[in-house]
């Protein structure tokens, strides 16, 4: 099979302002692709009629869907009807929007919360739909697997180029470091951060610390989106994941050292935790040629670097977070 995508092809990236689309739009740039993107002043892809006419207009040769409303656990407890509503509306506006517009490719991002809460490690393609989802996030795993159905639906019955990549936790530059709505690992760097400089003697954090959790660079993610976009179209999503976990009790000890925190680091059983581990197996991504590149100590620095570069930001409120 040849290159799927060119270089040089015209590509909407939708949620470009986010985590995982800054970093998409930045790698196909920096390798010769056309890259479009609008704001959500410009374009409120929950709008399907006026998404739709844009695509017309645009007539991109690719859309890479990365825009989604996300975050942690807190904010999946809180607001799970944004979660679902919000990415069902994106979904059927950009993916339907793009079949009538003619466009030949898509990439659907995911996310790993789309497999059962306890499927077997490292957790395979074909674990989907296969056992109960988490729930503390169940609202937003549902709209995502909605989004590959659909995708898998297109390719069907309308012959469609389109395909779905499910990322690993994924961290990096353009995070949400708002405790409220963030994921665990920017949320940590946060904590730790202020807790070094107010000189604090602990930090209490949630749950047992006993779950692992996978962790993935969000540039080391948008070279295997580029990989996706050029060499793999097949039913079913591909996974995205680094190949190791650690605990979250691991973790915090990472980032504490990392940011310079001496004190002592405590967890609140009577706290969630989450599904207990979620390991991914990147069999597939990598039989394309694709392999991580940044080590998590250097992501996590790098991370931190880039915050207090930026001037410390909280990050978005959750309706906004990544679109």
């Amino acid at each position: 099979m040849g290159v799927l995508l060119p270089s040089g092809a015209r590509v909407f990236i939708a949620g470009h302002r986010g985590l995982v689309g800054s970093a998409i739009a930045r790698r196909l740039g920096a390798e010769g692709y056309d890259v479009v993107v609008r704001s959500r002043q410009e374009l409120d892809l929950r709008d399907g009629p006026a998404t739709h006419a844009f695509l017309r207009e645009c007539s991109p040769d690719a859309v890479v869907l990365a825009a989604a409303t996300v975050g942690g656990i807190m904010a999946n407890a809180t607001y799970p009807v944004d979660f679902l509503e919000d990415n069902l509306r994106i979904q059927l506006s950009v993916i339907t929007g793009s079949h009538r517009a003619g466009v030949r490719r898509l990439l659907f991002l995911g996310s790993s919360c789309i497999y059962p809460k306890l499927a077997e490690q490292p957790i395979r393609e074909d674990s989907l739909l296969t056992g109960p989802l988490e729930p503390t996030n169940q609202p937003y795993a549902i709209a995502k697997i909605a989004g590959i159905e659909q995708v898998n639906a297109y390719r069907r019955q309308h012959g469609r180029s389109y395909v779905s990549a499910m990322p690993t936790n994924l961290y990096g530059p353009g995070d949400n470091f708002d405790l409220e709505s963030s994921h665990v690992l920017p949320a940590l760097i946060r904590r730790f951060h202020e807790a070094r400089i107010a000189d604090a003697p602990e930090v209490v954090l949630w749950g047992t610390g006993t779950p692992r959790r996978e962790f993935l660079h969000v540039d080391d993610l948008a070279a295997a989106c580029l990989t996706v976009l050029r060499h793999y179209d097949a039913d079913g999503p591909i996974n995205v994941g680094s190949g190791t976990d650690l605990t979250i009790r691991e973790l915090a000890g990472t980032v504490a050292a990392v940011i310079g925190y001496n004190g002592q680091i405590s967890f609140d059983p009577a706290r969630p935790d989450g599904t207990p581990r979620k390991l991914m197996d990147g069999s597939r991504i990598r039989e394309l040629g694709w392999e991580p590149r940044i080590s998590l100590r250097d992501g996590v620095a790098a991370t931190y670097q880039w915050w207090l570069d930026a001037g410390s930001p909280t990050g978005r409120t959750v309706a906004a977070a990544t679109r």
